[in-house]
């Protein structure tokens, strides 16, 4: 892989006649690619990597990994140019067969990024209920775990009904923009926490025998929007995290680590249930058991046996 960023870097210098400035900063960025696509394979198992086992969905991972990492959008936007014109070149030379940076477009300068937190910050913002034994610290619990596990928006996770979740086969329903549903697929810690709020708090809190919804409020009332919110801004705050997390933090999050972690973007999409026309062109659909198997593979907390 490095030989090939020798050869573009010298195609660099000899024919185009770019200085030794910005061909550094080709060097830097390539290098910066190349070490990621090693970790990335070493990671599957997988030695002595080439570009041609380089595709879309390690580009993806890269560019999120560049973001959870904190870099600028000039400076992503910058990496994105130099990686198209790497591909490029290896598609011209005949090195690679596609171009796996070809519809991937570059970040807009002035845009942000959709902010995300590490696995590592999750984690401790999930865990944070589990420190206060109380019905409420429980049904919190459950409700992170479930934000997380399934990527759901946070209007979606208060609109669940107690028939729209499966805790014994790890699935919820939310039905998103238009009313649309969708099956998704959780990881065994959220579906057991959701289970004992199901179980031991719940009951604890509802007072009447016709309230549909799954997660309620000490009234016994359909949790809202803000009071999850609310909820939410507690426990980020006692880590530390409170200027960092917004109501979509933890659904940015999952799709950034199910990507980074693997899953293909078709997948993704479907579950977060991104429906724009604009967005979902490369979308086909899969069957319950392909996502499931998509989900376990790329989820960092599905990977976590006897995640607490």
């Amino acid at each position: 892989m490095r030989q090939d960023i020798d050869g573009f870097l010298n195609y660099l210098r000899v024919e185009k006649g770019f200085s030794s400035n910005t061909t550094s900063a080709y060097a830097n960025d390539l290098n910066q690619l190349a070490t990621f696509a090693e970790d990335s394979a070493g990671g599957k198992g997988i030695n002595n990597p080439t570009w041609n086992s380089f595709d879309r969905t390690v580009m993806l991972g890269y560019l999120l990994n560049l973001k959870e990492r904190g870099y600028a959008t000039t400076t992503v936007a910058r990496k994105v140019a130099a990686a198209k014109s790497f591909f490029g070149f290896l598609v011209s030379d005949g090195k690679i067969k596609t171009d796996p940076t070809e519809d991937i477009s570059s970040p807009k300068v002035g845009k942000d990024l959709p902010e995300t937190l590490s696995v590592d910050q999750v984690r401790a913002l999930i865990e944070q209920p589990a420190n206060i034994n109380t019905p409420e610290a429980k049904r919190d619990r459950a409700m992170l775990e479930l934000l997380y596990a399934s990527g759901m928006r946070v209007s979606e996770l208060v609109g669940l009904n107690v028939d729209d979740i499966d805790t014994k086969n790890g699935f919820v329903r939310p039905f998103g923009k238009g009313n649309k549903e969708r099956m998704v697929p959780v990881y065994a810690q959220a579906a057991q926490s959701a289970e004992v709020y199901a179980n031991e708090v719940r009951p604890q809190f509802v007072r009447s025998k016709t309230e549909k919804a799954f997660f309620v409020n000490q009234r016994g009332e359909r949790l809202t929007r803000q009071g999850l919110w609310q909820i939410l801004k507690g426990y980020a705050k006692n880590i530390g995290l409170e200027k960092r997390v917004k109501p979509h933090t933890l659904r940015h999050s999952f799709a950034t680590h199910m990507l980074s972690g693997g899953a293909d973007l078709r997948s993704v999409q479907e579950l977060l249930g991104h429906a724009n026309i604009s967005t979902t062109q490369i979308y086909t659909h899969l069957t319950s058991e392909h996502i499931h198997k998509a989900y376990d593979k790329a989820h960092p907390r599905a990977k976590m046996s006897g995640a607490s």
